[in-house]
């Protein structure tokens, strides 16, 4: 039996008590398949008056380095387990300036809700809430 979260399902961010940064969005839905220890990741996010943008990618949990094209750039992400946390590490280079994220995702214990929080990273402070909408518990 593993010590750590399965974050397969369908997720809908509720906006309302999430803390973004940027341009709030009018609705963003993940589905995740999250199979041993390969996670796979689709991620709609929908703006006022504006088409649905799709980003997918998918990383290993065992920390092996995944390249991943998302809306049109090389991310190179790496996943690692920290405590009960999953820690996805990714590195990109947009519009001539090198990013990095460092998104903490984490499950609550009744497997309802999906937290993913950007800690030391260029997106610091920033937290989703996301609310499970289907698939496994």
């Amino acid at each position: 039996m593993s010590i750590h979260s399965n974050f397969t399902g369908t997720w809908r961010a509720d906006l309302a008590a999430s803390k973004l940064r940027g341009p709030i969005p009018q609705e963003v839905t993940t589905s995740v398949i999250h199979d041993d220890s390969l996670l796979r990741v689709v991620m709609t996010m929908v703006t006022a008056g504006g088409p649905a943008s799709r980003m997918a990618f998918e990383v290993s949990t065992t920390g092996e380095a995944s390249v991943n094209t998302v809306l049109g750039a090389a991310w190179v992400s790496r996943a690692r387990w920290v405590g009960p946390e999953l820690l996805i590490e990714s590195g990109v280079n947009h519009a001539g300036r090198q990013m990095r994220f460092c998104d903490y995702w984490s499950i609550s214990d009744d497997g309802q809700l999906l937290i993913m929080e950007h800690r030391g990273d260029d997106l610091e402070g920033q937290i989703t809430r996301f609310d499970r909408i289907g698939g496994a518990d």
